[in-house]
């Protein structure tokens, strides 16, 4: 593998394990609750503390670290998170705390490499599906050989740190510097105003989703979806995540992205109302559905931050946006919760979702828009 196909492989390589966590933190994190390393209560805090330090380095690392050491970062980065990822099983307390804190910073790192190259390409929401895809069908294989050994957490935690460190044989083809983009996106400054209203767009379009995803399970019960339905939901949702994830890349530069975040805007509400509302058995399809348009939509946000900043700072900062929502989306929601009832989590949904699409379509409708 050589040439620009090698180094795009490796980016996306790295990139990819930086997101690996997200998908597999029900199973590892729960395995550390089940030896009893991790109280249920903790569980929570430490997966949204994990995110959190993902979503601050991915945005913190355009303004600290070199785009011309691109090699160096991510040898550092990977080595780091697999040690890490290996000695948090022998941890207690605090110290897992500590150590998926530590690990995070390094995951968000190499998110940062992943996203600089995608803004920087002229089909930017073509590579945001296609790296989408790459993530979702990784975590599900990860998922499923943890979940096919039921997976201790030492086993669990030991893959994931295997995984990450086998990353350091791709930096072989790795370039040390993205190819120009279209702005000044190394520039290490703020974005402008309406980047930045796009970012908080990007934000609060992640909280919405993940506050859904994560308490899903707990909706469908109260709508009183049989148990073994209930188990069906998250595979079939994961299954329609990879679909839609590769229906934007199909779609993508032929759909405009303004009327496209409009219109799933407008299904997601729909979906929502059928969640709180519509007979229990249209659950699981709406839960189907909102996997579909979960990662479809995300591609088509890329263009919509790119024509708010021209300059693409405010696109290197969507990573950090995106996974810092990921983890405020379900802790804002859980102070909703009363009495064990989750339909709460919905409104919290629609109000997020209103106002990310808002934002997102008022950031992106100016001069230069993404549909011109």
């Amino acid at each position: 593998m050589t040439g620009r196909a090698g180094h795009v492989a490796a980016i996306l390589a790295v990139g990819v394990i930086g997101v690996l966590i997200a998908g597999l933190q029900p199973q590892l994190l729960g395995a550390l609750a089940l030896e009893g390393r991790l109280s249920v209560a903790a569980l929570g805090g430490l997966a949204t503390v994990e995110l959190l330090a993902m979503g601050i380095a991915a945005g913190a690392a355009s303004f600290i670290l070199p785009a011309h050491r691109l090699r160096a970062i991510a040898f550092c980065a990977l080595l780091a998170t697999g040690l890490l990822d290996l000695a948090t099983p022998l941890c207690s307390d605090g110290g897992i705390f500590a150590a998926r804190i530590a690990a995070g910073l390094g995951e968000g790192v190499l998110v940062w490499i992943a996203i600089g190259f995608i803004v920087g390409t002229a089909r930017p929401e073509r590579w945001s599906g296609i790296y989408l895809a790459l993530q979702t069908l990784v975590q599900c294989a990860l998922a499923s050989i943890l979940g096919l050994f039921a997976a201790s957490s030492t086993f669990g935690f030991g893959t994931l740190g295997a995984v990450t460190l086998a990353g350091i044989l791709a930096l072989r083809w790795m370039p040390d510097a993205h190819a120009a983009s279209g702005g000044d996106a190394e520039s290490g400054t703020l974005p402008h105003s309406r980047g930045l209203l796009a970012l908080v767009g990007v934000l609060l379009y992640l909280a919405f989703i993940v506050a859904i995803w994560v308490y899903v399970e707990p909706l469908a019960l109260q709508r009183g979806v049989p148990m073994q339905t209930v188990y069906l939901i998250v595979p079939l949702s994961l299954a329609m995540q990879v679909i839609g994830a590769g229906a934007a890349t199909v779609l993508a530069g032929r759909l405009p992205p303004r009327t496209t975040i409009l219109c799933v805007g407008g299904l997601n509400l729909g979906l929502l109302a059928a969640m709180a509302w519509a007979p229990s058995g249209l659950f699981v399809v709406a839960s189907a559905v909102f996997g579909f348009l979960w990662l479809f939509a995300l591609p088509f946000q890329v263009p919509l931050v790119i024509a708010a900043d021209p300059t693409r700072r405010a696109a290197m900062l969507i990573g950090g946006a995106q996974l810092v929502g990921s983890s405020l989306g379900p802790l804002l929601a859980s102070g909703l919760i009363a009495d064990r009832t989750v339909t709460p989590v919905l409104l919290f949904g629609a109000i997020c979702l209103g106002t990310a699409v808002l934002a997102l379509v008022a950031a992106g409708s100016v001069r230069h828009s993404a549909d011109a």
